[in-house]
This record gives structure tokens, C-alpha cells and sequence, in this order.
């Protein structure tokens, strides 16, 4: 036993009366929040409207825990189906098992709908709400070591993670081991501030700071997946989500390259103004002005032609009345 260690929550729910509480869903809802509050925060330096982020969510949350509840079922679905399991346990989300993949993959479609809604430039969305996500994860993270699941391999260092016994599956001769949870944290938080950092340094536009982002949280997830030891499927002696991971990386690493020489700087004019659409939104056509304007404009330039001619007219009258008297006068 080592002299110091992680320790595991005693319990990962608590109930309030017939209300149960669990940690993993509140690490999940605290990680939305900081992921819309700075999504919004950067959105408007980004010159897009407050509250933009908040409304595209409400699309992209709910398509992301489905994508990701729907991911990790299908790559470990030995633990849902087959002889002894229960398939009705794959819809228990709050029992744990999200893949981010799937979340970020399903999430986006959400994500895109919602900025057809709004009318947003969706790359540039992405750019604004990449670092937020990566902190999302950071804190949704910490919903696994409520749960004391997905840990890594047995350890003797200080900080290793204390697992109870009934969790260690065929571990049961080890006590402590690596805290892959936390290290996941960690390195998504540093994910967020090299996003962060390389978008004011370099302004990186058109989703390369969400490839950014993506590249460097593949590449922290490889070696933090091959530490893990719960179990799930392999593909020639790797475990899926590292082929994933690499594969991942790979796609964000050229278009990250491509956009880049194409778009070497930043989306302008990211969000129209609130009273703007193409039909006019509520009331308002393109142009900006209502129909009731170009209504009033038309009738008081009628007007205005309608006292020319009669001006024109009482013109020409008044000149045949002078001279017809005239020739009275010589006559």
C-alpha cells in the first residue's frame, strides 16, 4: 500500500427525499455551463450577439449526449449485449459511459442547426466555442472518479488513485492506481489554453482553432487510452479509441494545413444584426427598411409630383387669362 494516495468519493449519489442526485451528471451539467459562458464570451468578441452561444446549445447538448451515449454502446457493446448482459442498461447514461467522438461528432449537427436558426457563420462558431468544449471535458471528467471507473493501470505513485474493492474487476490484488481521469483534466486544460493562446496569436479563423483543439486533445488521449485497463474492443493490438484518436488527429492535422494556405486570417461579419433575415425576419426586409416605409416613401413622392402638375397647370391658366386681356385692352 502506498503512504499516500487518491482517494475515491464513498458514493457517486446522493438522494434529495426520492430525488436522486448523481456526481456524473452534475460534473456533465457543470460542464455545459462553462463551456456556453465562455462560448458566449468569446462569441461576442468575435463581434457575434450575447446569448447566441446559450440558444445553438439547447440543439447541440441534447444531439451530443445522444451521440456520444450512442458511440460508446456501439464500440463497447460487449458490455450491453451477449450472454448475462441486460440491453436495457445501455439507455442508464447516469451510470456512466459517454464517448466524445460520438459527442462531438452528433453535437455538431445539432450545433449546425442551430446556426442556420441564427443565421451564424458555423465555422467561425467553432472557433469560439473549441475551448470551451475542451473544458467541458475537463470537468466532465471528474464525473468518472465518482463513478471510480475508467482508471489506468496499477501504481505505487503518491498520486495514485484508491479504488474500492468492488470496482477493480480482476484487479483485485491492487489498491491504487493511475488517475486517468485526472490526467485527462489536466491536459484539457492546457488544450483550452493553447487554443486560446494560438488563436490571439496567430487569428486563427474558419474552424482551425477547432482543429487546434482537436489535435491536441487526440494527442494527449493516445497515451492516456493506453494506460486505461477497463475493457473494450482492440483493433490489431491497440485499443479502438487510440485508432480512433490517431485517425481523428490525422483528419484535423490536414485540414488545419489546407484551410490555413486558403484562409490565412478571420471571418468578418460572424452573426447579422437581431432585426435581419433574408425574408426580413419578423417584420424587416434585407434592405432594412419596412414595407411600411417604402409604402410611405412612394405615396409622398406621388404627392409631390401630384402639386407639380397642378403648380404646372394653374401656371399655364394664368398666363392665357393675362393675355387674352391684353388683346382686350388694345382692341
Amino acid at each position: 500500500m502506498t503512504s499516500a494516495f487518491i482517494p475515491s468519493p464513498s458514493d457517486g449519489v446522493w438522494n434529495l427525499g426520492p430525488i436522486p442526485v448523481r456526481g456524473y451528471a452534475l460534473c456533465i451539467i457543470a460542464g455545459v455551463i462553462v463551456a456556453v459562458w465562455l462560448g458566449d464570451r468569446r462569441w461576442v468578441q468575435r463581434g457575434g450577439q450575447p446569448g447566441t452561444v446559450a440558444d445553438v446549445a439547447v440543439w447541440a447538448v441534447p444531439f451530443g449526449l445522444v451521440g456520444g451515449r450512442l458511440y460508446h454502446v456501439l464500440t463497447d457493446a460487449q458490455l450491453y449485449f451477449g450472454d448475462g448482459r441486460d440491453p436495457v442498461t445501455a439507455f442508464y447514461i447516469w451510470q456512466g459511459g459517454l464517448g466524445i467522438w460520438g459527442a462531438i461528432a452528433l453535437g455538431a449537427v445539432g450545433a449546425y442547426l442551430g446556426a442556420r436558426r441564427h443565421r451564424l457563420k458555423f465555422r467561425a462558431f467553432g472557433d469560439a466555442v473549441a475551448p470551451g468544449i475542451a473544458l467541458a471535458q475537463a470537468i466532465g471528467r471528474w464525473g468518472n472518479w465518482f463513478n471510480q471507473e475508467l482508471y489506468g493501470r496499477p501504481t505505487t505513485l503518491p498520486w495514485g488513485l484508491e479504488i474500492d474493492l468492488e470496482n477493480r474487476g480482476d484487479l483485485q490484488e491492487y489498491e491504487t492506481f493511475h488517475p486517468t481521469f485526472l490526467y485527462e483534466s489536466l491536459w484539457c486544460i492546457g488544450v483550452a489554453a493553447l487554443v486560446i493562446w494560438a488563436e490571439r496569436r496567430f487569428r486563427l479563423g474558419y474552424c482551425r482553432a477547432f482543429a487546434l483543439f482537436v489535435m491536441a486533445y487526440t494527442a494527449g488521449r493516445v497515451w492516456i487510452e493506453m494506460l486505461r485497463v477497463d475493457e473494450v474492443n482492440h483493433v490489431w493490438g491497440l485499443r479502438l479509441n487510440v485508432w480512433t484518436s490517431i485517425i481523428v488527429f490525422a483528419l484535423a492535422t490536414v485540414y488545419f494545413v489546407v484551410v490555413g494556405r486558403r484562409h490565412p486570417g478571420r471571418e468578418t461579419d460572424v452573426q447579422p444584426a437581431p432585426n435581419t433575415s433574408p425574408l426580413g425576419g419578423d417584420d424587416t426586409p434585407a434592405g432594412g427598411a419596412t414595407a411600411a416605409e417604402d409604402g410611405a416613401t412612394n405615396r409622398a413622392a406621388t404627392g409631390d409630383a401630384d402639386l407639380d402638375e397642378r403648380g404646372a397647370a394653374d401656371s399655364g391658366t394664368s398666363g392665357s387669362e393675362q393675355e387674352g386681356s391684353d388683346r382686350e385692352r388694345s382692341g
